[in-house]
């Protein structure tokens, strides 16, 4: 079981973890031995509370098919057991992430003194551009 938080957990039999061959340069290892994992996780269909699985749909990442299926690939490390923990980890993190939701922004008013600064620093801009005009006589 896939702990989230203290009270969701997430059953392995609704994440589908399949071996397959790593990409790239390697050499033998990587021609022979399946190393790379692949875990496929449906949200529509996992047993987690609703709010999350509104959240996770609602991300724009690139890890979640148009289906609801988030698909992610694991292939940094030498062993199938190391790969395969850190796509769960992968999968635990993207859940957390969709959960947190961004502090409202409060508006704020530039202060006196940066006003003044903007200003005075615009005069100054304007008086050395004035200084390059042609003088008429």
């Amino acid at each position: 079981m896939l702990q989230i938080s203290q009270k969701i957990i997430i059953p392995y039999s609704e994440i589908e973890i399949s071996a397959i061959r790593s990409q790239g340069a390697g050499g033998q290892n990587v021609n022979k031995v399946s190393t790379a994992i692949h875990l496929r996780f449906n949200i529509e269909a996992s047993s987690l509370p609703a709010f999350y699985k509104e959240q996770l749909l609602k991300l724009n990442d690139r890890r979640i098919n148009q289906e609801g299926v988030v698909v992610i690939k694991a292939q940094e490390h030498r062993s199938q057991e190391q790969n395969k923990e850190e796509a769960l980890q992968r999968l635990k993190d993207l859940i957390k992430s969709a959960v947190i939701l961004p502090q409202p922004r409060k508006p704020t008013k530039p202060t006196r003194g940066s006003q003044k600064r903007r200003l005075d620093s615009k005069t100054k801009r304007a008086e050395i551009k004035s200084m390059r005009r042609q003088v008429i006589d």
